[in-house]
Parts: C-alpha cells; structure tokens; sequence
C-alpha cells in the first residue's frame, strides 16, 4: 500500500472524520467537526442558527458586517440589478454603467487625490494587484531591481500568493516549501519605525518596490500603531522612493469614525486596498485606489504605452457595483461613519472598565469601532469565545490570546455594553470568580 492509498483509505484505524462535504476555511477539521454553528439568518446586529440559537454578531461576521444583516434595501437593489444586467465584463473596450458609477463614486471618496480604482472581488485579491502594480510600476521606471515587499511582523493580508507571502503571522506562511511563495518580501518590526530604516539600509532601498501595511492590524490581534508610527513609516517610505500601501481592508469605509484610516491618521499613501466595507459584505467586491504618480504612465496618448496587465472575470461585476453604490449611500444618509465616531469612546469605556480589577486581562485595545481584549496565558481566548456563544454572544480568538471585538455601526450602546459585560462574565467563569 502505497502512501497515497493509506491517506485516503477509510479504515477506523486510520480515523477518517465522517463529516460534511463542505471543507471549512481556516480550521483544524478534527476540532470543528459536529461543533459547526451553522447561521441560517440575520436581522441587525443578530444572527440565527440552524440549532435555535440567536447569537450578537460581536465581530461582524469577518469584520464586514458594518450595517448589519438583513437590509432590505441593499437586497433590493441587488434584485433590480439582475433583471436588468447580472453583469458585464471590463476588459478592454467593454464596461458597465455601474462600474463605472462606483469607480466615480469611489474616486470622488478616496483620500488618495485623482485616483484611479480598479475594481476585483476582495481583499486577497486587492492585496495581490496591489503588490504586483507595485514591482510593474518599477519595471516601468526602468529600475528592475526594485522587487522587495516590505510587510510588518503580525500582519494579514489576505490568503493568495502575495497575501501568504508578505503575512507576518508565521502560521499562515508555513508549510508550502519554502519560506514565501513569492520570494521577494521581509518582514519588520511592527511598531518601531527605527527598525525599519534598520531593515532598508540592510537590503538596499535600490531593491525595495513598497511597504504594505494595515492601518490598524486585524488578524494579528487589534494592534492599533503607535503614536507617530504609519507617519513616520510614510516619510521613510518617501525618503527612499518605496510606494506605501495602505491595506483599509477592515478601516475602510468608517471603521475608525472616518471614512478611511488614512484620514483618521493623515497619511497620503500611493495605493489603498478595500474590501469587506465597500458592500458590508452584501456582495463580494474589493479593490485598490490608485495616485496618479503611478496610473499616469499607463494613460499617456501614445501607442507605446504599457498596459497592466490585471482584470478577472468578475472584477467590476454589475450587481456587486450596484450594492456598493447603495450601501455607499445608506452609509452618508444614515450617518454611520459619524455613529463610530461617537460609538468609538464608549467601547473604549467598557473596555477599561473590564480591565479593571482583572489580572487575567493582560491588556485592552481599541482603534475607532476596534478592540482586542488580551488574556492572560490562563485562560484560553478560544475557550472564551466558546463560552461565549452559550451566552449568546459571538467573540473571536486571535493571535496573542487575544479576543475581537468588531460589532456592526449599527449596534446600540445597551447591546455594546452587553457584550463587553459577557466578556467579563465568561472570563470570571473560567477563572473561578
């Protein structure tokens, strides 16, 4: 028997796992199997199980949930734009009027001045357009050393080629032969600036193309910068003529109280990458603002001007576009961006509140509508968000032992102050209090 035949025979001594057909993302499969919490339904800021559990979204699903489940008017829209036209492709001389409309609407929003917006189907795909318009720009230049992707310890782009290759969770880089699929990238220092001036005088800015980071670090357990430290990394960023791409794949869209962390901090970056809050995740679409130092040349009137060569089959797809435009619009008539704002010193409230008097918190972060509740190494923070969930409420375990906490705008300051009390109530539980 070869060692192919023993991985796929269903033997009991080899412990083949009956269970659905359906291969669960980002999971050891042992440890979710017949413990699935499978959600059937969702109506503001909760959700409804398959089981008859009714559960507050804490997280907002994968950080995208920013209005909400369940809103009418997103589904309507998305209905009157399939029976018009599900979609059209952009390639070439090919367009669709709501593309279009949401590259005006995008551009007329962006931090980043006269920007140019390409459109695809998410983050990982943002972040990996991102990376190779960047080494392509160079290219250009005629400067084809300029390969280098700069990435922080503790970052998460995404999980495609380039997402894998500049994450700083070691974890979701390991096991695919060699240290980085794309061979090109470094990791620095997550917060000081120094060290990464250390880190480009070591590997020559001749070979840098760009410095990729998060506003705010997600995955990595809501690790908002230092003081000084995304402004500091952008003057090093120019002083060394290195693109600086800002990841606003959570930011964006008024996660910190405005409508981009790029605001919030004051930073000027070549490119921004977008995704979950462009539709709440009503449908799937992301994308990458573009400066004009960088989309110009692909736009001189001559026939020797290079084309860049990205596009997918659903990039500026038609219903995806339509639900962004009024989700974009329930967003400014509703005022949510403002509602972070006032929402942002209430969980920063709760938070220290919870810390207080807790030896098993380590520490307590927040960023806008953000926080992360580390625990102490006692305690468990999957467990946590385990007991959570009996409780009704839905946490999530990342790096660090640390707790997400990422609730829809929408939610109420009584709901907010619930669920930070939850926290507490689930921490005191397991720690004997």
């Amino acid at each position: 028997m070869t060692v192919n035949d023993l991985a796929l025979s269903d033997s009991p001594t080899n412990n083949i796992l009956d269970a659905p057909s359906l291969w669960p993302a980002q999971a050891h499969t042992p440890t979710v199997n017949g413990r699935q919490l499978v959600v059937e339904r969702g109506e503001g800021s909760w959700l409804y199980t398959s089981d008859g559990r009714k559960l507050f979204d804490g997280t907002a699903g994968l950080w995208h949930a920013n209005i909400g489940h369940g809103n009418a008017e997103l589904a309507q829209a998305a209905y009157e734009q399939m029976l018009q036209l599900e979609t059209y492709h952009i390639f070439a001389r090919y367009s669709n009027d709501k593309a279009i409309a949401l590259g005006e609407k995008l551009a007329e929003l962006s931090p980043i001045e006269r920007a140019k917006i390409i459109l695809n189907s998410g983050g990982s795909d943002a972040i990996d357009v991102a990376c190779k318009l960047a080494r392509r720009h160079w290219q250009r230049e005629g400067r084809d050393t300029k390969k280098i992707i700069l990435s922080r310890e503790f970052a998460y782009h995404g999980l495609h080629a380039y997402g894998t290759s500049i994450a700083g969770l070691e974890f979701n880089r390991e096991g695919y032969g060699s240290d980085s699929l794309v061979p090109e990238t470094a990791r620095v220092s997550f917060n000081d600036a120094t060290e990464v001036e250390q880190v480009i005088e070591r590997i020559g800015a001749e070979n840098i193309a760009a410095f990729v980071t998060e506003a705010v670090q997600g995955t990595g357990g809501v690790n908002p910068p230092a003081p000084g430290y995304l402004e500091a990394i952008e003057q090093i960023c120019r002083e060394n003529d290195i693109l600086f791409i800002l990841d606003e794949v959570i930011t964006g869209f008024g996660r910190m109280g405005t409508m981009f962390a790029a605001e919030y901090y004051g930073l000027q970056p070549d490119m921004i990458t977008f995704a979950k809050g462009v539709t709440s995740g009503y449908a799937p679409l992301g994308g990458v603002m573009v400066a004009p130092r960088i989309w110009k040349p692909f736009y001189v009137d001559s026939p020797d001007t290079p084309i860049f060569r990205h596009g997918a089959t659903y990039a500026g797809h038609a219903t995806a576009s339509a639900v962004a435009l009024k989700h974009l619009e329930l967003l400014e008539r509703e005022q949510l961006v403002a509602r972070v704002a006032r929402l942002a010193p209430v969980l920063r409230r709760e938070l220290d509140a919870l810390a207080t008097g807790r030896e098993t918190i380590t520490e307590v972060r927040s960023a806008g509508l953000l926080g992360g509740v580390t625990l102490h190494e006692s305690l468990s923070a999957e467990q946590i968000c385990d007991d959570l969930v009996e409780l009704g409420f839905i946490g999530r375990p990342l790096r660090g032992n640390t707790i997400q906490i990422s609730p829809p705008f929408i939610v109420s300051e009584d709901e907010l102050s619930d669920f930070i009390n939850a926290i507490g109530e689930a921490i005191d539980a397991r720690s004997g209090k």
